[in-house]
């Protein structure tokens, strides 16, 4: 069963094909050329390519206890159990107790000592979205450097996470951002991991076959991973008008 998405074909199942990636790709290139929003497409010898977005973002002031029930935490991605209230953040001070010399707890100090230290910076992000020939779904790779050009760990890459978002994804079985080699480019990148985009991609596409609307699988699912590393989707594009013919081909070889 199957619905028309942008006057082209697309599955309800969750996922979508090869085909059907590129043009929504294309579709979104149109739209963030008419509102400005930076998208670009990189093309790769051998391969199609993919695209690309470079943004400036400054690490994100830690949040109070009280106001962390105020924001949207990413249920869809992992549907982790409830969470008890969290935690005071940690004060960037040695401790005298003997068992808070594990690694991990030195890690959450060496982060939140980060943030404290860095809080009103500006980090420059590299968003590369590619498709997942394995999941059938896109998948978000990205890099962060300071302005001196010092790629961020993937410590100081959780330390920007919203405190919601990051409960809830490092409670999966699988860490949901991780370090891996970029398949186009060869060099190390964050990923956001694809294993659990089929789910709830699927009732969204549902619901959208269910009203009778058009999505872009591409934008419905970037509006959805992308907050959760400081990748935020515009409004806009739910208001701006589709056009009919894209300008660009992804699929030129």
């Amino acid at each position: 069963m199957a619905t028309a998405t942008n006057g082209f074909k697309q599955k309800s199942c969750g996922v979508l094909d090869e085909e059907e990636f590129y043009k929504c790709c294309r579709l979104l290139l149109q739209q963030s050329e008419q509102l400005r929003d930076g998208w670009s497409w990189e093309a790769v010898q051998g391969s199609e390519g993919y695209l690309k977005k470079t943004a400036l973002r400054p690490v994100p002031a830690p949040q109070r206890e009280e106001e962390s029930g105020s924001h949207p935490q990413m249920h869809s991605t992992c549907n982790p159990s409830p969470q008890p209230p969290q935690e005071e953040q940690p004060v960037c001070v040695a401790s005298s107790d003997p068992s808070s010399s594990s690694d991990e707890l030195e890690d959450e100090d060496d982060n939140s000592c980060w943030v404290a230290e860095n809080i009103g910076l500006m980090f420059q992000f590299e968003y590369h979205i590619l498709y997942s020939c394995s999941y059938a779904v896109p998948v978000l790779y990205f890099r962060a450097f300071t302005l001196e050009g010092r790629s961020l760990t993937l410590g100081e890459v959780w330390s920007c996470v919203h405190p919601n978002f990051r409960i809830c994804l490092q409670s999966c079985p699988l860490n949901a951002i991780s370090q891996q080699e970029h398949p186009l480019l060869g060099q190390p990148f964050f990923v956001f991991h694809p294993c659990r985009t089929e789910d709830f991609m699927k009732p969204m596409l549902q619901a959208a076959q269910d009203q009778h609307r058009t999505v872009n699988y591409v934008l419905s699912w970037l509006s959805v991973v992308g907050p959760v590393v400081g990748l935020d989707v515009s409004l806009n594009y739910s208001l701006e008008r589709l056009p009919g013919a894209p300008p660009c081909s992804p699929r030129q070889h």
